[in-house]
């Protein structure tokens, strides 16, 4: 295929890990919208929640991307293609295929611990601001707030350890989205679980149950601070 990978450029893609594990959600969607190969592309929820997961699970971002390449090589090959590629979700099984290959290489873990902060720390203190400012204003978060704030005020201690400070962003992001949860109502929980099994519905072979039930769950919490207006914690969404 065209945008086809060498050894040299997989060196260089892992020589430059810190800026792409940052940017795992950017890095995901331009590669499946060149490999698709049909210029703009925009990425549905499902998407969006189905790269979440993975970066939950800790799939490396190269295997997400030889995953991409794989799926649309196995496509390209057919003698006949009855529709597009609209998902993401088709590259579900080769990206996980691809993972398992990587999983657990004492070459990754080194490159992960040396890897230097990819973003100015003003960057991520005026993230943390904004977050803070948003959280301060919503009624019922005062706990998560107060949390931000004294990560805030650690920052540039952090700063030096970012897996430190994304685990305990990633802490307090699954509390504030217990609380949220807990108010939502019985209509607002079944039409987001629709909306989602109609979208999820051509795929559901394609996965097994554990990766359904971690896209589900990626996809309804997306969802569910969508419609309350609450940000995202994960320094993934810095930018």
């Amino acid at each position: 295929m065209n945008d086809e990978s060498h050894p040299e450029d997989m060196a260089d893609e892992e020589q430059d890990w810190p800026s792409n594990y940052f940017n795992y959600f950017t890095e995901v969607e331009e590669h499946f919208t060149r490999a698709r190969g049909t210029g703009l592309f925009l990425l549905s929820p499902l998407d969006w929640a189905l790269i979440e997961s993975w970066k939950n699970a800790g799939v490396p971002l190269e295997a997400i991307l030889r995953g991409i390449d794989a799926a649309f090589d196995k496509w390209r090959s057919r003698k006949t293609r009855t529709q597009m590629v609209n998902s993401l979700a088709f590259c579900a099984q080769a990206v996980m295929s691809e993972a398992e290959e990587m999983a657990g290489t004492a070459e990754n873990r080194s490159k992960r611990q040396s890897a230097s902060a990819p973003f100015p720390v003003e960057a991520m203190k005026s993230y943390l601001h904004q977050n803070l400012r948003t959280l301060s204003a919503a009624r019922g978060f005062e706990e998560i707030a107060a949390g931000l704030e004294r990560l805030l005020a650690e920052a540039d201690v952090l700063y030096g350890d970012l897996e430190q400070m994304e685990q305990r962003l990633t802490a307090l992001e699954d509390r504030m989205i217990a609380i949220a949860r807990a108010h939502q109502t019985d209509e607002v929980i079944f039409h987001a679980r629709r909306d989602l099994d109609q979208q999820l519905k051509p795929y559901r072979g394609k996965m097994t149950a554990p990766q359904v039930a971690m896209l589900e769950k990626q996809y309804l919490e997306r969802r569910l601070l969508e419609d309350t207006g609450l940000p995202r914690l994960s320094l993934f969404y810095l930018g």
